[in-house]
Order: structure tokens, then C-alpha cells, then sequence
């Protein structure tokens, strides 16, 4: 498997930034994650997701969100309310969140030859 980011998509679009630093909790967290993932992916105007996490707990997640109506419907999600409700509760020791719509996207991939 060839790991990529997520490709370039034709702007304007919306991202969705969650930089977090996790607790030592782990109950439930990757459960969680794992419906968190199914939902969103039913949300017609979710692009897709990045997420990496430094060796030192620094974790940042950026999802992509075809416009502003689609990640409402996310945030409003009765269930992802539950997880983030949880998150702040037992997994998240810090986190900050920053919504933007991008203005410019583009990307390269190397050709094999």
C-alpha cells in the first residue's frame, strides 16, 4: 500500500483542523475513532482525512469538507456530540480546533520510471 495525502481538490472547499495532546486514557478511544470514521464517511460532502500523531503526543487531524453546510451536519451529529463530549472528558488533555475554507489546492505525484 502507497501511502499518499489526500489528493488536492478543486476549491473553494472546507478543512477542519483538530490539533489535540491525549490523555493516558485510552478506554473506548479507539473503538470510537473507528465509528467516528463510519460516520463521517456517510456524510456526502466529507472529502476525507489526514491524522498523525508525534512521538512526543502531539496528534493533528485535518478533514475536508466539500463546504461549510457539510461539516455543520458533522458537528451536529448526535454521536460525534457524544465522542467529542468523551474527549473532553477522559481522552484530551488539550486540544484547539481551526475551521478554514481553502482558497487554493494542488499536488504532485511521482511518476514511477
Amino acid at each position: 500500500m502507497t501511502i499518499q495525502p489526500v489528493q488536492a481538490f478543486e476549491p473553494p472547499y472546507v478543512i477542519s483542523v483538530f490539533t489535540s495532546v491525549r490523555t493516558a486514557e485510552d478506554g473506548g478511544y479507539p473503538e470510537t475513532l473507528e465509528r467516528m470514521t463510519e460516520l463521517v464517511s456517510g456524510n456526502p460532502g466529507f472529502l476525507g482525512y489526514e491524522s498523525a500523531r508525534t512521538p512526543g503526543g502531539l496528534g493533528i487531524t485535518v478533514a475536508y469538507f466539500r463546504d461549510h453546510e457539510s461539516l455543520a451536519l458533522w458537528r451536529k451529529d448526535m454521536e460525534h456530540q457524544a465522542a467529542m463530549k468523551q474527549g473532553r472528558a477522559d481522552w484530551y488533555e488539550s486540544y484547539t480546533l481551526h475551521i478554514a475554507t481553502v482558497e487554493r489546492s494542488h499536488g504532485f505525484v511521482r511518476e514511477d520510471g
